[in-house]
C-alpha cells in the first residue's frame, strides 16, 4: 500500500509540472502557487505511508535537538574567526617558505 501512496503522491506534482508549462499565458505567481499546492498534496499523501511517518518524526527529533544547541555569542565567534585567520597566515607564510627553499634547493642542484 506504501508503493502505492507514494506513486499517487508523485503524480499532483508532475501534474503540476506539466501545467505549469502548458499555461504559459497564465501570470506566473498564479502557475508557482499551483505549484506550491500540488507539493502540498503530494506532502500530505505522502504522509500517510511508513516512509511518510518516519521523515516527519526525524524532522520533529531534528527541531528539538537544534533547541538544545547552545549556540555561541558574537564575542567567541569573533574571536575563533581571528584565531583561524592568524594561523592560516602563519600556515601560509610557512608554505611559501618551504617552497621558496625547495624551489632554491632544486635550482642549485639542476645548475
Amino acid at each position: 500500500m506504501d508503493k502505492f501512496l507514494l506513486t499517487v503522491a508523485v503524480l499532483p506534482i508532475a501534474a503540476a509540472i506539466g501545467g505549469f508549462y502548458y499555461f504559459e499565458d497564465y501570470p506566473q505567481w498564479m502557475r508557482v502557487i499551483a505549484l506550491l499546492v500540488a507539493v502540498g498534496i503530494s506532502g500530505i499523501i505522502a504522509l500517510q505511508t511508513a516512509l511518510g511517518q518516519t521523515a516527519w518524526a526525524f524532522r520533529r527529533d531534528a527541531i528539538i535537538e537544534v533547541r538544545k544547541v547552545v549556540w555561541p555569542t558574537r564575542k567567541e565567534t569573533t574571536q575563533t574567526t581571528m584565531i583561524v585567520l592568524v594561523v592560516v597566515i602563519i600556515m601560509s607564510l610557512l608554505l611559501w617558505a618551504l617552497d621558496s627553499i625547495l624551489a632554491w634547493v632544486v635550482r642549485a642542484l639542476t645548475n
